[in-house]
């Protein structure tokens, strides 16, 4: 075992040397009957993955954890606690790395944060339901603090490589803390509208040049705004407005 913390916000810590991943951890839990609300933290993930299964790359050093969650909202208002988990992971960051300004950490749409423009921790949301039960949500992160991926598209760091020095566990437990008080203002999806209005103010790349590349397709325009379900709102160069529910963003460079 690990000297996680035994907490994190008030809810119970379940640590691990190696997992395959926390976020399966946590969903096998659910299915055999835990439903939490508990944490899954690892030292190293051997299936570590993101959005749309990508490899997330996982050895030790770096902070890997989930939270588990029964029915924290109504189904229609669960897509905004990735809105929610930023913030707090946000909120979190500046808490334990001593010097960063807020300015240099800023949220990328839908699910990442970034250091100085460049990556530095993604957020993944996944859920289930279990037939006459609960829907569950399990909430991961993974926040790069002593190493990050070489030749990724979208350029990556790490909190030591930016100077700070991050301690794991601190950051569990002020990750802990500040979900908790975001998950209570968010008022189980009924409180939108502040998250929204805090999640646009750290926001990276409103107004600019943006490239969004979906399932079948990639547009280009202007990063307007968040729209009130969470989609991210393009103009186009005709003027004309697209929401996009999901995607993965990309800035776009004169030239």
């Amino acid at each position: 075992m690990t000297d996680f913390p035994a907490t994190a916000g008030g809810i119970p810590v379940v640590a691990f040397e190696t997992v395959g991943s926390t976020n399966a951890e946590a969903l096998a839990r659910a299915r055999a009957g835990d439903m939490g609300p508990l944490w899954i933290a690892a030292r190293r993930q051997t299936a570590g993955h993101g959005r749309r299964g990508r490899t997330w790359v996982s050895e030790p050093g770096n902070l890997y954890a989930s939270l588990l969650l029964a029915d924290p909202a109504p189904p229609a208002a669960i897509p905004g606690i990735c809105f929610v988990a930023a913030l707090a992971l946000h909120d979190a960051l500046l808490d334990v790395a001593h010097g960063l300004a807020p300015a240099q950490l800023r949220l990328k749409w839908p699910n990442d944060l970034l250091l100085d423009g460049k990556k530095i921790a993604g957020v993944l949301v996944e859920g289930m339901s279990l037939g006459g039960g609960p829907t569950v949500t399990v909430v991961g992160f993974g926040v790069n603090c002593r190493h990050h991926p070489a030749n990724v598209e979208f350029p990556a760091t790490d909190l030591a490589a930016a100077g700070y020095a991050v301690d794991t566990e601190a950051l569990l437990e002020a990750l802990g803390a500040a979900l908790a008080e975001r998950l209570k203002e968010w008022d189980r999806g009924e409180n939108f509208v502040s998250i929204r209005a805090a999640w646009l103010a750290r926001a990276a790349g409103i107004g600019e040049a943006i490239e969004a590349r979906l399932p079948n397709r990639t547009v280009a325009g202007i990063f307007e705004t968040v729209d009130e379900s969470g989609a991210l709102v393009l103009k186009h160069r005709d003027g004309t407005r697209e929401t996009i529910a999901a995607g993965d963003v990309f800035p776009l460079t004169a030239g």
